[in-house]
């Protein structure tokens, strides 16, 4: 019999039950509240069935991916995931937390001056680094000055990764003698030689006799196993992948196909599965998309372990990982927003459990970071192991249906693209046929009209720009390598709009201009007012306002605007009475173009702008109407 005075408590601590006293929710109650929320913002209609509301309600991913609003017991439950350290180490590689910090702290310099990388990399591993990665090799640091660079630098206390491009085995060369100089004990486990020739075609394009090359990285991974054991040899670099534009799908299985490739020269050069396993370490974009980066960092190490499965050493398979927090997502304009994107990507990473973690500069896509935005990207890290504890729970996401689900679906439509990739000749087959590049971009493609429509919006670029702001002046960073897959920006068309906008201001003296027709009083014209506003900023547009509904008196204010191009703000009523007669004003006037802030169609109209249009389409037309120079 239940003794009343417990009902309602825990039985552990007799304090309250969590919901105690409330009556159960049903899945009933919730698509009807969910279907009155979507009838008021529009999404829906009175006709709309409560059981349309979880389709409404459903996500789709650039994979194709439905992810849905609600998760019940009674959704497909995924496959069992096991125990982190175990297969098919979805909930992680290991069943500790691996270094005292949780993961490894990696910080990326890419500078061609010897004495100038050995201070930042000094500096660096002094103040919370735990290893650095260093590219060498033209056009960064030369092979040759690596002694000089690294000096002062404990070899067996940080871990150094290298990025040597198409000279992997000179540097190779290098590290392992300059190793055997100067380590005086085994070397941190986190260290690579950073062969990657696959990564290398993908980014310049440059048809290397991929026979030769992988005979080139068999031969370093036997010499790396016989002489610096711990050392991997082998980086397969997936950013390359996510900078062209990729979905996370095809990241995934363009990564699984190039370890594939690396396993079989491994294992033809002489080295046992176990060992090629233990030559090889993967690299990731991490993005501000927190689930999905958690998800792709989990459903990478279930593909590998699949793999290593198929090899017959599935108990090898836990994934080594480095995650990189997104160069796509990086933004020049407003470039301390990127402090926020890389803080929610590293979160994502360590949930998602890398192993070693890179956290771009804020300044990064305005040149060479200077000391105050690398001390920035380090501390992003130290707040996160050290404050917020991130990396004293392993696999803190797993359980949850919807990570779990997640993470499911994006492992089978990785697998089933890296088996398309296997299908038609292996990576390098692929990349020359154009079978990566056609599926990429048809991904781009799809994200950019998205962006273009801020469907997909950039805080400080296309959504709430300073159309004041100045750019930090930074060193120029050395080019980058091309010729191969695009290297995109998710900011890039806004980006270009406005330094167009920043060119006629250096120009003229003063920046191009939309004169904005607000109809009836401020408070009737207010909300599309500030759309038209922010909207127009986003190209580097200035506004200058007129309000009333006198089509005279609106024309004059526009004739003093000076400028070319008008749009008219106000509410449905106020275009029914007087778009009309504003509209032909504004054009007798000499308005260019006039557009009306909302999709009420009016006659003398020229177009519209409104929540989810082409704004970089409509940007780049208003531009072109003002004069401003391409």
């Amino acid at each position: 019999m239940a003794n009343p005075r417990y009902e309602g408590t825990t039985a552990s601590t007799g304090g309250p039950r969590p919901g105690a006293g409330f009556p159960a929710a049903t899945e009933h109650q919730w698509r009807h509240l969910a279907l009155a929320a979507l009838r008021r913002s529009g999404d829906a209609t009175e006709s709309t069935l409560p059981e349309q509301v979880d389709e409404l309600l459903a996500a789709r991913t650039y994979d194709g991916l439905r992810v849905a609003a609600l998760h019940t017991p009674d959704d497909p439950a995924p496959p069992p995931t096991g125990l982190p350290g175990q297969p098919p180490y979805v909930r992680g590689a290991r069943a500790s937390g691996g270094l005292v910090a949780g993961w490894d702290v990696r910080q990326r310099h890419v500078v061609d001056d010897p004495k100038t990388a050995r201070t930042a990399i000094l500096d660096d591993l002094e103040n919370g680094a735990g290893s650095i990665w260093l590219a060498v090799g033209a056009p960064a640091l030369p092979i040759d000055a690596l002694p000089e660079a690294l000096d002062g630098v404990r070899l067996d206390w940080a871990g150094v990764v290298l990025d040597p491009g198409e000279h992997f085995v000179v540097a190779a060369d290098a590290w392992l003698k300059l190793l055997a100089r100067q380590a005086t004990g085994p070397v941190r486990p986190d260290g690579n030689l950073g062969a990657d020739p696959l990564g290398w075609r993908a980014r310049t394009g440059e048809a290397t006799v991929l026979d030769g090359a992988l005979r080139d990285v068999a031969a370093v991974g036997s010499r790396c196993a016989a002489e610096a054991p711990g050392l991997r040899a082998i980086t397969v670099d997936a950013t390359v992948y996510h900078e062209a534009g990729c979905s996370a799908a095809q990241e995934l299985g363009c990564a699984a196909a190039a370890g594939v490739a690396y396993l079989r020269a491994l294992t033809d050069g002489g080295l046992s599965v176990t060992a090629a396993l233990g030559q090889v370490e993967f690299r990731y974009a991490a993005t501000a998309d927190q689930f999905g980066t958690i998800a792709k960092l989990r459903a990478a190490r279930r593909i590998w372990a699949r793999v290593a499965d198929l090899c017959g050493a599935a108990h090898l398979g836990g994934q080594r990982q480095h995650a990189v927090t997104s160069a796509a997502m990086m933004t020049a304009r407003d470039p301390w927003m990127n402090l926020l994107r890389t803080t929610v990507a590293a979160f994502a990473a360590g949930i998602g459990g890398a192993d070693a973690l890179t956290v771009l500069p804020f300044d990064h896509s305005l040149g060479q970071p200077d000391a105050f935005s690398r001390r920035l990207a380090r501390n992003t890290q130290a707040l996160l192991l050290d404050e917020a504890h991130l990396a004293r729970v392993l696999d803190p996401a797993g359980g949850s249906w919807y990570v779990e689900r997640y993470t499911e679906d994006l492992a089978q439509a990785a697998w089933d693209w890296f088996t398309d990739i296997e299908t038609h000749g292996g990576l390098a087959a692929a990349l020359d046929s154009g079978l990566v590049t056609d599926r990429i971009d048809q991904t781009w493609q799809l994200r950019a009209a998205n962006i273009a429509c801020r469907l997909d919006p950039i805080t400080g670029v296309s959504e709430f720009p300073d159309p004041a702001e100045v750019l930090a002046p930074r060193r120029p960073a050395p080019a980058p390598v091309g010729g191969g897959l695009p290297v995109r920006r998710f900011a890039e068309a806004f980006e270009r709009l406005r330094d167009r906008s920043d060119a006629h201001r250096a120009a003229t003296g003063s920046p191009p201009t939309v004169f904005l027709a607000a109809l009836g009083a401020p408070a009737a014209h207010g909300p599309r007012l500030g759309f038209a506003t922010n909207l127009f900023a986003a190209g580097g547009i200035a506004v200058s306002t007129g309000s009333g509904a006198d089509p005279g008196a609106l024309a004059d204010a526009f004739v003093a605007s000076g400028s070319l191009v008008a749009c008219v703000c106000g509410t449905d009523k106020a275009y029914a009475e007087h778009a009309g007669p504003v509209a032909e004003a504004l054009r007798r006037a000499g308005a260019r173009r006039v557009w009306l802030a909302g999709r009420d169609h009016q006659p003398g109209v020229d177009g519209y702008v409104h929540q989810g249009c082409d704004a970089v389409a409509a940007l780049t037309t208003t531009l072109a109407d003002l004069g401003v120079a391409q």
